[in-house]
């Protein structure tokens, strides 16, 4: 029999991608998702579901996870704009769902928790080294506080019959049917493909740490698949040998993607986020399971074809579409939102 995988967030960003990528490993997946972002397709999803659950995580039950054997954890509000949007909200949806859903998990008898944390938990960090697993945490917004009192207090929740580890991808890139273009490298290759521009109002010193959706796809399959004594309440930074980037540099990848492409930095505008981060650890401990494939140079001629192939403009672009605070806002307008973020049926 097939193990069941649980993907929380499965219809955003970075679930639409995970999700394929499971089932051709031979996985049956569930999906749960309220479906926020439902409208923003800007191509054709194919996720051949053994069941979709729409619902909110906040009202999650025991019962939602009978025959689960493992879950991937990504739904929840998804930035630090979203998190400046209503911080009550953050906490709530972030913090309270998750634990409710992790306890609920637990109940249910599912082997193992993998939770989507970020690299946002350093804060700004001092530059002069990467910031490993242990370095001093900093979270700044509430997106990221949210985060990081997750993972302190699914700690305790963690035993050896509910094995949890916790993720901390690197920003995201790359194509998904549910595109996001409030992330850097997409937003700079969107940019470039629409207008023929890129505009840096900062000097493009400032440095990223960077991960391809599928490589991070890889990294939660491979936490799934290594043996206990490996990932047992413990923590990775997702990310490859040299994910490291400055501004400048991809703003100059994306600008190599796209033929004729302008590129200007007017340095108007000093941006003190500024970090680099060390997958060290994850290439070390799962070498045998996690193997990146991805690079920024790669990524931009994935989401250069992916821009042609779906006919890509600047309308789009700058539309709720590839934005999730945007969406938010229109759904709140349109009144399929409530203030609270509840559908509304």
């Amino acid at each position: 029999m097939k193990e069941v995988i649980m993907v929380t967030g499965n219809l955003g960003y970075i679930g639409n991608v995970t999700v394929p990528f499971l089932i051709e490993k031979g996985y049956e997946v569930v999906g749960y998702d309220i479906g926020y972002y439902e409208d923003c397709y800007l191509k054709e999803s194919h996720q051949k579901l053994k069941k979709q659950i729409r619902k909110d995580v906040r009202d999650c039950v025991t019962e939602d996870f009978e025959g689960i054997d493992y879950v991937i954890h990504f739904a929840g509000l998804s930035n630090d704009p979203l998190g400046d949007f209503d911080e009550a909200l953050t906490y709530e949806i972030n913090y309270e769902a998750t634990m409710k859903m992790a306890k609920c998990a637990k109940e249910a008898g599912v082997k193992r928790f993998v939770y989507a944390s970020s690299q946002s938990v350093y804060g700004i960090s001092d530059v002069s080294r990467p910031a490993d697993e242990e370095s001093e945490k900093n979270p700044i917004t509430a997106y990221a506080k949210t985060k990081w009192q997750c993972e302190c207090e699914l700690k305790d929740l963690c035993s050896d019959d509910f094995i949890i580890t916790y993720l901390r991808p690197a920003t995201a890139y790359g194509a998904s049917p549910n595109l996001r273009c409030d992330i850097v490298f997409n937003a700079f290759v969107a940019y470039a493909y629409t207008s023929g521009m890129i505009e840096i109002k900062s000097d493009g010193t400032p440095w990223r740490p960077m991960s391809h959706v599928l490589d991070i796809s890889a990294a939660f399959a491979a936490v799934l698949e290594a043996p206990a004594e490996l990932v047992k309440n413990e923590v990775f930074n997702v990310g490859t040998p040299d994910n490291n980037y400055t501004v400048k540099q991809l703003a100059e990848a994306a600008k190599k993607s796209v033929p004729g492409c302008e590129l200007t930095f007017t340095g108007e505008h000093t941006d003190p986020r500024s970090y680099r981060v060390s997958a060290e650890k994850i290439l070390n401990v799962l070498k045998d399971y996690y193997k990146p494939q991805w690079n920024i140079e790669k990524g931009g001629i994935q989401l250069m074809d992916y821009y042609k192939e779906i006919a890509f403009d600047r309308k789009t672009f700058d539309s709720y579409k590839c934005t999730r605070l945007k969406c938010l806002k229109k759904r709140i307008e349109d009144g399929t939102l409530d203030a609270a973020l509840r559908v509304k049926e």
